[in-house]
């Protein structure tokens, strides 16, 4: 069976973004654009409505390639279990409340049982001290916390 992995907005992102001159940009993306055939060719690989609705914000032009890029992939649902659990990360500390959307992508994906999140997203997501408060919150409401990483990690990694 394969690895269930939720693609967050900021990875959409950067695969479609016009280069930057930014070098740690730069490589970001680049990592992204190799990692994307493993995507949809060697992972179960979701989004949500929320990412639907993120990535088809902005200029228009980069709105429609992110939707097309993530036309391929099923939509996981945004169901009241998740708004729930998001809840619980940002009553925890765990997200600040001016970013419930990020609380929210975790949930999505703990109610879901996707093994991984993949995101860009240091600040509020993939960062040592956001993970633990997570893992704690997450499994003690009941679910499995998803591993966050970034598209730099599962590229080191075997499917």
């Amino acid at each position: 069976m394969a690895v269930s992995v939720y693609i967050e907005t900021s990875v959409v992102s950067y695969f479609v973004a016009r280069p930057s001159r930014d070098l740690v940009i730069a490589a970001y993306q680049r990592a992204t654009q190799e990692l994307w055939p493993r995507l949809l060719a060697d992972y179960t690989t979701y989004i949500s409505a929320l990412v639907y609705d993120e990535s088809s914000k902005g200029d228009p032009e980069l709105a429609q390639q992110r939707l097309t890029a993530i036309a391929p992939f099923p939509m996981l649902e945004v169901d009241d279990t998740a708004r729930s659990l998001a809840q619980v990360l940002m009553d925890g500390s765990a997200m600040p409340a001016r970013f419930p959307e990020d609380a929210l992508h975790i949930a999505v994906c703990a109610v879901s049982g996707v093994q991984i999140l993949l995101t860009w997203n240091f600040t509020h997501l993939n960062n040592p001290f956001t993970r633990l408060k997570i893992r704690k919150l997450v499994n003690s409401a009941g679910y499995v916390c998803p591993e966050v990483c970034s598209p730099n990690e599962l590229l080191e990694l075997e499917p």
